[in-house]
C-alpha cells in the first residue's frame, strides 16, 4: 500500500497547476480563504478522479449505462482509494424519510417490536391473547341475521412477486375466486402480477349469509381458512368492511383481533402499518409528492402524528409503542434501551438487534446529534446535520482503506461538540482510512495531521498552495494566512466598546418544542448573538418563535403564535429573515439573476451597436427564453446523465459547449466579451470589468463585501452552499432602501468563511446596525460571538435538557458565567487575545 496520495499539475477551476504529496491514513485539512480552490481540490479533483476510476473498473456492460465521466484537469495522480464524499446536502426529498429510516435504526426497531413486543388492545388497553376457532365462529354467528359475508384466507400479505406458483396451487385445490390488492378476481383466468410491486392475495374460502343452520358449514370453512393462514378475514359484502380474526392475537374483552405481526406491521410505508387517515405521513397538511414543510405542521388526529395504525401502536415494549419510542431524541433513546428490563428469553432473542440499534444511536451521539428525535423528518435536517448523519452511518460500516472527503463537517456545531467530531474523525483514521476535510473551524484545523493552505485570495487570486505541513509547521510559516491566525500573530479585533441596546423586544410565555413557558428579551439597535450547544433551542427561538411567530402577530394571524404576549413590537418596523435555504428550486437561478445584476447586464448588451443593428432586445440575452438561447439544452448549458447506482453527472451540451446561447447571440460582444463570457466571470472579475457602470458596480460591490467575490456570476443556485445562498440574500437586502428599525435575522452567516473573510462580514453587519437597525444572529463561531454587543445563551444542554436562558449580556459578562458552555470557550478566547494583543498586529 502506498504511503502518499501524489498529485501533479492539478488545474481544475482556479487551481494553478499545483503539486501535492498527501500522507495516507491521516486527517488532512484543506483550508484557505473562500474561493481559494479548496472544493476544487478535494471534491472536483481528488474525489472526482477516484469516482471516475471506480467506474472504469466496472464491466463494459455496466459502463454503457453510465457513460464516460469527465477526467479532472490534472497531469497525474496516484495513491487513491475507493472514495466516499460526505457533503452538505439534504438527505432526501421524501416526506416519509426520517432520521430513524435513513440510519436503519427504525428498521431494527421494527424487528425488535415484532420479536419481543407485547400486544395490547387499542380499545381497552388490556393484554391481547390468541383466538381459537370456536371463538371466531361464535363471533361471526353474533352478527346480524341476513348479513352477507365472504371468508378469506390471506396467503400473501404485502410482498413483491408474481406468485404464479401459489395461484396455480389454489386453482388445483378447487378455489375459483380471490381478492388481490383489494379487487375480486376470477382464478380461472390468467393473472399477471407486477413482480416489482407489493401484493396482498386473499383466497375466497366460502360465501355465506348469517342465518340458522350454517354452523357446520361455517366451522368447515373456518377450519379450511386456518390451514392456509393464522388470520381469517371476514368481508362484510354490503358494508365493504373487513373483520380480522387471528388465531394468535385477539382481545378477550373487546374481541378485537390483530393480524400476524411482522416488521411490515410497523412500517408507515406499507398499507399493513400506515395510518389510513394520513397515509403514513403523520401530518394532514403535507403531501407526499411535493413535501415542503409549512410554517406549522398539523398532526393527524387519527395517529397523533405517529404515522401508524392504532393496532400497530398497540404493541408495547418497556411500556412504549414504537411511535412513542420514535419521539425520543437519540440521547433519551439510549437511556431507554440501557434501562430496558427483559427476561432471559427476550434478551437471547433481541441481543443482536439491540446491539445494532445502540451502536447506531451511539454513533449519532458521537457526532453531536444526540438532540435529534428518531422521527425527525429527513427534509428538515440542515446541511450540516445531514452530513453528520452520513458520517455516523459510515462509522457503523466498519470500512477500512477508504478515502473519505468531507465538506465543513463542523457547521452547526458548538465548540464543545467539535471535540466529539474530531474524536470521530480520529476513529475513522485509526481504522486505516484517509480523511480529507475542507474546513475553516480553528479546532478542526488544529486537530489535523496535515494541512494544505490554499490562497492567497479567492477566485483568480487563489488556487496556489501557500503552505503545507503539520499544524505546528503551518503556525511558523509567515506566508500562511491560516498560520498567522493559528499562532495568534493575526486576529479579528474585539470591539473596544459595546453598543448599548436602545430598547428591548420581549416575548413572554414562549411554548415551542423544548422551550417551555420562557420569557426572552431581545435587545434592539445592536448585534445580538443567540448561542448554545447543538439542540439547545436556538433555531426554535429565533426562527420559529421570533421570526414566524412575530410575523404572524404583525399580520394578525391566529393559531401560529407560540407566545402569550409581545412587548415592544411597535419598535420594529420590518422583520427580515436571511436563511440558508436554496435561492430557488430551479438550477437556472444564479447570483446574477437573484440580485438583479443580470437584468442590468442584458440591458447593457442590448444597447451595443451590433445588437441595435440586429434589433436584439434584452430578452435576446436571456437563457430562459427562446430566441437567443441554445435550444438543444434549453439554455442550461449541460445535460444530466443518470448514473443509476451513483450520483447523477452533468456533462456540457454538445451543441453550445456549455455556453447556453446560440451562435448568433454569441456574436454580440461588450468590450470583447460575450454574454456567456460574462456569466463565467467570478463576481470579483465582473466588479473590475463593470467598474465604470454605477448601477452594476454598486450591486457587485455588495456581493464582494459579503465574501462572494470567488463565486461565478452564472453559477447555478443549486450548487451554492447554504452559507453562500444566505450571503447572496444578504447582499440583495443591503442593496434595498429599508426604513430604520428593521430587525435582520441571520442563521450562521459564517458558514464557509475563512478567518480572513469573517472580518468583511462583520463590517457589513456593523454597517446595518449603524443605519439604526438590529442584527440577530444564530452563531457558533467565537470570532462573531466575541464581536457582538449582546449574547443570549441557551442550554444548558440539547433536547429536553435545553430550552432555557443560561446566560445573557455582553460577551465579557457571559464569559464570567460558570453555567454557560459558550461562556467557558469565550473566556478562553478573550484570555488568549489579551496575551497576544500587546505584541501581535491585529487584522481589521
Amino acid at each position: 500500500m502506498q504511503e502518499y496520495i501524489v498529485i501533479k499539475g492539478a488545474r481544475e477551476h482556479n487551481l494553478k497547476d499545483i503539486d501535492l504529496r498527501l500522507p495516507r491514513d491521516s486527517i488532512i485539512v484543506i483550508t484557505g480563504p473562500s474561493g481559494s480552490g479548496k472544493s476544487s481540490l478535494a471534491i472536483d479533483t481528488i474525489y472526482a478522479e477516484a469516482q471516475r476510476r471506480f467506474v472504469q473498473s466496472l464491466s463494459s456492460y455496466a459502463r454503457q449505462f453510465i457513460g464516460e465521466l469527465k477526467k479532472p484537469d490534472l497531469d497525474f495522480i496516484e495513491g487513491l482509494s475507493p472514495s466516499v464524499a460526505i457533503e452538505q446536502k439534504t438527505v432526501t426529498g421524501s416526506a416519509r424519510s426520517t432520521l430513524g429510516t435513513i440510519t436503519e435504526i427504525y428498521d431494527y426497531m421494527r424487528v425488535l417490536y415484532t420479536r419481543i413486543g407485547q400486544p395490547y388492545c387499542y380499545s381497552c388497553g388490556g393484554r391481547i391473547a390468541s383466538q381459537n376457532p370456536e371463538s371466531i365462529i361464535n363471533s361471526i354467528l353474533s352478527l346480524k341475521r341476513g348479513t352477507r359475508l365472504q371468508i378469506l384466507a390471506p396467503i400473501v400479505r404485502q410482498r413483491k412477486g408474481k406468485y404464479r406458483k401459489e395461484l396455480d396451487q389454489m386453482r388445483r385445490e378447487g378455489f375459483i375466486r380471490a381478492r388481490i390488492d383489494g379487487k375480486m378476481v376470477d382464478l380461472t383466468r390468467d393473472i399477471e402480477l407486477n413482480k416489482n410491486k407489493r401484493h396482498t392475495i386473499e383466497i375466497v374460502i366460502d360465501r355465506l349469509i348469517v342465518k340458522e343452520g350454517i354452523n357446520r358449514q361455517l366451522k368447515a370453512s373456518i377450519d379450511v381458512a386456518l390451514r392456509y393462514s393464522d388470520t381469517v378475514v371476514i368481508n362484510l359484502v354490503d358494508r365493504g368492511q373487513d373483520i380480522l380474526y387471528s388465531q394468535s392475537l385477539a382481545c378477550p374483552k373487546c374481541g378485537i383481533s390483530y393480524p400476524e405481526i411482522t416488521p411490515m406491521f410497523f412500517s408507515f410505508n406499507s398499507s399493513l402499518g400506515a395510518c389510513q387517515r394520513c397515509r403514513g405521513l403523520g401530518y394532514i397538511n403535507i403531501t407526499e409528492e411535493d413535501f415542503e414543510q409549512p410554517e406549522e405542521l398539523i398532526p393527524c388526529p387519527e395517529c397523533n402524528g405517529m404515522r401508524l395504525k392504532r393496532e400497530s401502536l398497540g404493541i408495547k415494549l418497556g411500556g412504549k409503542s414504537i411511535g412513542e419510542l420514535s419521539r425520543l431524541n437519540v440521547r433519551e433513546a439510549l437511556e431507554f434501551f440501557d434501562s430496558l428490563e427483559l427476561t432471559e428469553r427476550e434478551q437471547f432473542i433481541a441481543k443482536r438487534v439491540l446491539k445494532e440499534i445502540k451502536d447506531r444511536l451511539l454513533f449519532l451521539e458521537r457526532v453531536g446529534l444526540g438532540y435529534l428525535t428518531i422521527d425527525r423528518p429527513a427534509v428538515t435536517l440542515s446541511g450540516g446535520e445531514a452530513q453528520r448523519v452520513r458520517l455516523a452511518t459510515q462509522l457503523g460500516s466498519s470500512l477500512t482503506g477508504v478515502l473519505y472527503v468531507l465538506d465543513e463537517p463542523s457547521i452547526g456545531l458548538h465548540p464543545r461538540d467539535c471535540a466529539r467530531l474530531l474524536d470521530t474523525l480520529r476513529q475513522l483514521r485509526d481504522a486505516e482510512n484517509t480523511i480529507v476535510v475542507v474546513e475553516h473551524d480553528e479546532d478542526t484545523i488544529r486537530g489535523a495531521d496535515y494541512i494544505v493552505d490554499l490562497g492567497p485570495g479567492g477566485g483568480v487570486r487563489g488556487g496556489w498552495v501557500v503552505a503545507t505541513g503539520s499544524p505546528e509547521e503551518i503556525k511558523e510559516n509567515p506566508d500562511s494566512p491560516t498560520g498567522l491566525y493559528l499562532s495568534g500573530k493575526r486576529s479579528i479585533r474585539t470591539p473596544e466598546s459595546r453598543r448599548t441596546p436602545t430598547a428591548y423586544l420581549t416575548l413572554r410565555g414562549i411554548n415551542k418544542h423544548n422551550l417551555r413557558d420562557l420569557d426572552v428579551s431581545f435587545p434592539l439597535g445592536v448585534i445580538c448573538c443567540v448561542t448554545g450547544v447543538s439542540g439547545s433551542g436556538k433555531s426554535t427561538l429565533v426562527l420559529d418563535v421570533l421570526y414566524r411567530g412575530v410575523s404572524a402577530k404583525m399580520k394578525k394571524k391566529r393559531g401560529l403564535i407560540p407566545f402569550k404576549r409581545a412587548e415592544g413590537l411597535e419598535l420594529v418596523s420590518h422583520l427580515i429573515c436571511i436563511e440558508q435555504k436554496p435561492l430557488g428550486k430551479t438550477p437556472r437561478s444564479n447570483p446574477a439573476t437573484y440580485t438583479g445584476v443580470f437584468t442590468e447586464i442584458r440591458n447593457l448588451f442590448s444597447m451595443t451597436e451590433d445588437a441595435r443593428v440586429r434589433g436584439y432586445s434584452p430578452s435576446r440575452f436571456s437563457f430562459n427564453l427562446s430566441g437567443g438561447r441554445c435550444e438543444v439544452c434549453k439554455g442550461e448549458g449541460y445535460k444530466k446523465v443518470e448514473m443509476h447506482f451513483l450520483p447523477d453527472v452533468y456533462v456540457p451540451c454538445d451543441e453550445c459547449g456549455g455556453r447556453r446561447y446560440n451562435r448568433e447571440t454569441l456574436q454580440i460582444k461588450y468590450r470583447g466579451k460575450t454574454i456567456s463570457d460574462v456569466l463565467e466571470m467570478t463576481i470579483s472579475e465582473a466588479y473590475d470589468f463593470f467598474i465604470n457602470i454605477p448601477r452594476l458596480r454598486e450591486k457587485l460591490k455588495l456581493l464582494v463585501d459579503v465574501g462572494l467575490g470567488y463565486v461565478q456570476l452564472g453559477q447555478s443556485a443549486t450548487t451554492l452552499s447554504g452559507g453562500e445562498a444566505q450571503r447572496v440574500r444578504l447582499a440583495r437586502e443591503l442593496g434595498k432602501k429599508t426604513a430604520r428599525g428593521t430587525l435582520y435575522i441571520l442563521d450562521e452567516p459564517t458558514t464557509g468563511l475563512h478567518f480572513v473573510d469573517i472580518e468583511r462580514l462583520l463590517d457589513v453587519l456593523n454597517r446595518l446596525v449603524d443605519k439604526g437597525n438590529t442584527v440577530l444572529i444564530i452563531e457558533h463561531n467565537l470570532d462573531i460571538i466575541k464581536s457582538a454587543d449582546y449574547i443570549i445563551d441557551l442550554g444548558p444542554e440539547g433536547g429536553s435538557e435545553g430550552g432555557r436562558v443560561v446566560a445573557q449580556g455582553t460577551p465579557e459578562e457571559v464569559a464570567q458565567n460558570p453555567s454557560s458552555h459558550t461562556g467557558r470557550f469565550l473566556k478562553e478566547r478573550l484570555k488568549k487575545e489579551r496575551l497576544h494583543e500587546k505584541t501581535a498586529p491585529v487584522y481589521g
